[in-house]
Order: structure tokens, then sequence, then C-alpha cells
């Protein structure tokens, strides 16, 4: 079977005028080459973590993921579909959907509803099933009892789960998150988290989560690290995380449980490779 996304020898240089703060590295004539011969496939049902430093090419590959940036070199397919072919923008949109840093930036409507009905509206749905749609997404994300709220009247968290309902509502087979729990507390980013988890658990939607956050890689099925537009590390976040010496390097932490479980055996205590989470460390301790 063919992997959902398939990535080859992906180059984005982006144009002069973009400025330095975009990311990448700048080329001949002002260029900022922002990707560099990235390779990757990602399974239908995976949860992939993708983390690295600031300016390393993160947010620039997954804005080819549904075609908002289309590749100066190489090529992305989507379900089978090369972005770059104008014919299959459309449809890839449908199969990938975005959910962003900051949920104002996504929120058109003046209801929780009417903005989570803004997607099926716009591919032209009949009204039975952009209701049906609707209801579906607001369940999935536990906010239909919000149906009519204004989003101004939602917490951080709750905007970020409308952003998260709009996207379920195209029913793409995949939803790349970038930076989702960058501006929220910890109650939100323990929701949005949570409804993460539950959409590739239960639902079987792709995932791919765009973090600074250590402790949220380590529970995705795999991990990608990028530095200067390069895909340096790919593996199950165990073995990833062992590699502390080669993060740090790039400006990255360990997530606080494995830093502590390295120190420990480090220290001579046998505790087993793979500690990721605080129950992990209960188990391994007792």
């Amino acid at each position: 079977m063919r992997p959902f996304i398939e990535i080859e020898n992906l180059k984005y240089v982006y144009p002069s005028f973009i400025p330095p703060h975009a990311g990448g590295q700048r080329g001949g004539g002002g260029q900022i080459v922002a990707l560099r011969g990235v390779n990757l496939t990602i399974e239908q049902g995976e949860f992939v973590a993708l983390i690295g430093p600031n300016g390393s090419g993160k947010s620039t590959l997954a804005r080819h993921l549904n075609a908002l940036l289309l590749p100066t070199a190489g090529a992305v397919w989507i379900d089978g579909l090369r972005t770059s072919d104008a014919h299959n923008v459309w449809a890839v949109r449908q199969k990938v959907g975005m959910v962003f840093q900051n949920p104002d930036n996504q929120i058109v409507a003046t209801t929780v509803e009417e903005d989570v009905a803004f997607g099926p509206e716009n591919m032209g749905l009949p009204a039975d099933e952009i209701r049906h749609r609707v209801d579906d997404a607001l369940a999935a994300v536990g906010l239909l009892d919000y149906r009519q709220y204004p989003p101004q009247m939602l917490s951080g968290g709750q905007k970020q789960l409308v952003a998260i309902a709009g996207a379920l509502a195209a029913r793409p087979s995949c939803i790349v998150f970038d930076e989702p729990t960058s501006m929220l507390d910890p109650v939100g980013r323990r929701q949005v988290l949570d409804t993460i988890r539950r959409l590739n658990a239960e639902e079987g939607i792709t995932v791919l989560l765009i973090t600074h956050s250590m402790s949220e890689a380590a529970m995705a099925q795999r991990v990608l690290v990028m530095e200067a537009g390069r895909m340096v590390m790919d593996g199950p976040p165990a073995i990833v995380f062992e590699r502390g010496a080669r993060l740090r390097a790039l400006g990255l932490d360990l997530p606080p449980i494995v830093d502590i479980a390295q120190r420990l055996q480090a220290w001579g205590l046998p505790l087993p490779q793979g500690v990721l989470t605080v129950q992990d460390m209960v188990d391994a301790l007792c």
C-alpha cells in the first residue's frame, strides 16, 4: 500500500522579499532556503511529532502538506495526489486539515456552530450534511453545549477546540497541528492534547504535531527532528530521546522524565530504557 504522505527530495526557497524571521538560511540573491532535500513517508493512522529549533523548517514543511506552499524542487504526494498538480489542490486540502498556533486566526464567524460550518459550506454540501458534520465535529471535541456561544466568550483552550472542530468538519484523513498548545494555560493544553490523542486512537486520523514541548513529542508514536531545513532524526521517542547530547546541541531539551531517568541511570540505578512518562518512572522504580 502507498503511504498516506510521501515527500521526495523536497526543497523550498522563499523569495528574497520574505523577512529574515521566516526561518531557513539565506541563499544567493537574498533568498531564504527553508527546506533542503527532505525525504519522508507517513502511514495512514500514524501519530508523528515534529521538533526542531526555530528556523529549522518545521512550519514550512507542514504548509506543503495541504498545498499552502508548493515545492521549489522535489515532490509531495498526499494519498497518491501530487500537490504541485493544480487539479489536485482542492482534494488535497480536503484530505489534510490544518490547526495553527493562534485559534483567533482561524475563527471567522460569530457563533461556534457557524464557524465549524464554514468549511462544509464552502465545499458546497447540502444543509442536512452540513448540520450532521457540525454536530459530529462539536461532539468529537466536547463542545456541543457551546454551539451558540460567541467564540470570544470561550477560553483559549476552547477556542483551539473550535479550530479543531472546524478542521474535523471537512472529514480529513490527516490533521497537522502547528504548535497548537503554545498559547494555552495548563487546562487548555490538556484539553487540546487529550482531543488530539483521542482523534488519533479512536478515529484513526493521521496526526502530525509540531511542537517545542518535548513532553508533547513523547506522546507520539514517532518523532522527527529537523535542523537547518533537513531531517536529522526519525524514530520512536525512546530511541530519539536517547540521543540527549545531540538534541542539546540543537538547542532542544529532553522531556523532564527522560532527563531524570538518564541522570538516575548515570548514577547507577538500573532503570530500563524507554522511560518516557511519569507512570513509566513509577513502574520502573517500583
